[in-house]
């Protein structure tokens, strides 16, 4: 029998029934609480989130925003920006479809193109092959791995990462973890950090950025939502257990 495949857009008339794909096996953790109350927040600023189901069961989704209100730190004129693309199975061509849902939308919008940002050193950002498949060019690298990606629809001026990171890092000695709410994992990820560094007799500083300007101007890797900085030093922008963030911080006491 073939799968039956249906597109639900989530917004705020039907977020709370729908709710977001990441964490929803835990509705009442901090990090699903926040993460819904911050999509209601930006539906007004044009965010979309586009869930994937397959035979009604979840299967994946896609998150993107107008780059002015972009979670991501890259600059550019009238563009789309890719936040998430996950999937729960491969070789269906699940992520294929909501790609060119996104790409589709950008264009009724008429927008200069779509932008993604990828690293394959975490599973936090999308692999770029998938968008390869799709038409983008890989057009910009970042610090730590990470890489842009567009795909344009006309001769507009392509996208592109700010290169004041070294500076960025310099500003934060004491730990600092920077972070927004875009992403349900951030409240784990400050968690194990901060227990990490109360072992460890470490003051731990929380910076919840509140807008795009502070993403740009504070943000320490073009990833922007979440990032751990010790002694001017990146210790993570995803994720880690306690014990991997107790090692890292204990190489620069």
């Amino acid at each position: 029998m073939l799968d039956t495949i249906q597109f639900v857009g989530v917004d705020s008339t039907n977020l709370q029934d729908e709710g977001c794909f990441c964490l929803r096996s835990k509705p009442n953790s901090t990090g699903y609480k926040n993460k819904n109350h911050w999509l209601m927040e930006r539906f007004e600023e044009g965010l979309k989130y586009i869930k994937l189901l397959e035979n009604g069961k979840a299967a994946g989704f896609i998150e993107y925003a107008p780059i002015e209100y972009s979670s991501r730190v890259v600059l550019g004129e009238n563009y789309t920006v890719i936040h998430c693309l996950w999937v729960s199975g491969t070789g269906k061509g699940y992520a294929s479809k909501l790609i060119a849902k996104c790409i589709q939308d950008a264009r009724q919008n008429q927008k200069a193109g779509v932008i993604v940002i990828t690293n394959p050193d975490t599973s936090w950002t999308p692999g770029k092959d998938v968008f390869l498949k799709n038409g983008f060019i890989e057009i910009g690298h970042g610090p730590f791995g990470f890489e842009l990606l567009v795909l344009k629809f006309d001769d507009s001026p392509d996208p592109y990462f700010p290169n004041d990171w070294d500076e960025r890092l310099k500003r934060f000695s004491n730990l600092t973890i920077l972070r927004t709410q875009q992403c349900p994992f951030v409240d784990i990820a400050t968690e194990n950090v901060v227990m990490a560094a109360s072992k460890l007799g470490v003051q731990a500083e929380i910076i919840d950025i509140q807008n795009r300007e502070e993403l740009l101007r504070l943000s320490p890797t073009p990833y922007g939502i979440y990032g751990a900085v010790f002694k001017q030093q990146l210790i993570s922008f995803h994720r880690l257990t306690v014990h991997s963030a107790m090692k890292r911080l204990k190489m620069l006491l």
